[in-house]
């Protein structure tokens, strides 16, 4: 495989919960995937192939040992950046041994973690269920189909920089006025709980019985602070035997890595620009850009052009 990082062109969803700051001209616009197997390649030798092409041709050369290892010649990760103007549907996603059992072989569960990249004041997100609340009080409340089950989870506000780990089984919602950058499984499994009283629709159903099955009344989910990072500190935010995330800050420094083979490095500028330099080339990176890195890639570095800060997403 060619060594070269490429750009990936992300894909966008125009979900009712959507927002105007992904794309002001299509409103409302909830999510774009930024790092996932359907993404096309933007530049470079593989320009407009997917990144699914390039996983089964290419399997350990691209994805890493550690990748390949876990999951094959499956791209491993999808990475989300999510608008919400509204609150997002209440749900849950099963674990890897659920995912087989109600959807089949081939299907795996979605474990997943959020890093808040911008916050209103006061704006709040679900994450898991209050303590002291008994299996059976739970069951009926996601059987009631109506918002009794909001008197059993556990609301949290969240500022910018916070990052939440979600396991599988943790019932959980975003709210309004939150930008959400997501990492996970490469998984679409949801099983909705409660949607706000929006009515259902072929596309947006309810799956009670999947959810009383997968769902786990002990989960919760703690908010971990932003740490305090010096210039050209790399900084590990959550990490899983799915995936890593990792914070780059560079102000004035520049940072080297090394994918050493282990694993692809997806960057993606949450503030700033930022130039990779890799081999004998440079790519320059502009606020949400994503940049991958193949794990063949080897050394390379991050060089700010002003005040910056990258997520380095890997396996």
């Amino acid at each position: 495989m060619n060594k070269s990082p490429f750009f990936l062109i992300p894909e966008y969803r125009d979900y009712v919960w959507g927002g105007s700051r992904l794309r002001p001209e299509v409103v409302p616009t909830a999510e774009a995937w930024i790092i996932y197997a359907g993404n096309r390649i933007k530049t470079g030798p593989y320009a407009g192939r997917a990144l699914s092409d390039l996983s089964l041709a290419f399997g350990a050369d691209l994805l890493g040992a550690r990748a390949y290892a876990q999951t094959g010649n499956r791209f491993p990760v999808l990475v989300k950046i999510l608008d919400c103007a509204q609150w997002l549907s209440l749900q849950v996603h099963p674990n890897d041994e659920q995912a087989q059992q109600l959807e089949g072989g081939g299907f795996f569960g979605k474990t997943e973690a959020w890093h808040v990249l911008e916050a209103e004041p006061n704006a709040q997100l679900i994450a898991g269920v209050k303590p002291n609340v008994s299996p059976e009080q739970l069951t009926a409340a996601i059987q009631s189909r109506s918002e009794a089950v909001l008197d059993v989870v556990q609301m949290l506000e969240v500022q910018a920089g916070d990052t939440l780990f979600m396991n599988p089984g943790t019932i959980h919602a975003l709210g309004p006025g939150l930008l959400i950058y997501e990492i996970q499984q490469t998984s679409d499994i949801t099983y909705r709980v409660y949607d706000w009283g929006r009515p259902e629709t072929e596309k947006r159903r309810l799956h009670i019985e999947k959810a009383i099955e997968v769902v786990n009344p002990n989960a919760a989910s703690l908010v971990v602070k932003p740490p305090q990072m010096n210039d050209g500190e790399v900084t590990t935010l959550t990490q899983c035997q799915y995936f890593n995330l990792d914070a780059i800050r560079v102000e004035e420094k520049t940072v080297s890595l090394d994918t050493r083979g282990e694993s692809f490095h997806g960057l993606t500028v949450i503030e700033g620009q930022v130039q990779v330099s890799a081999e004998s080339e440079a790519f320059v990176l502009n606020k949400f850009d994503t940049l991958l890195m193949p794990a063949c890639c080897g050394a390379y570095q991050i060089q700010p052009l002003v005040k910056s800060r990258v997520l380095k997403a890997s396996v």
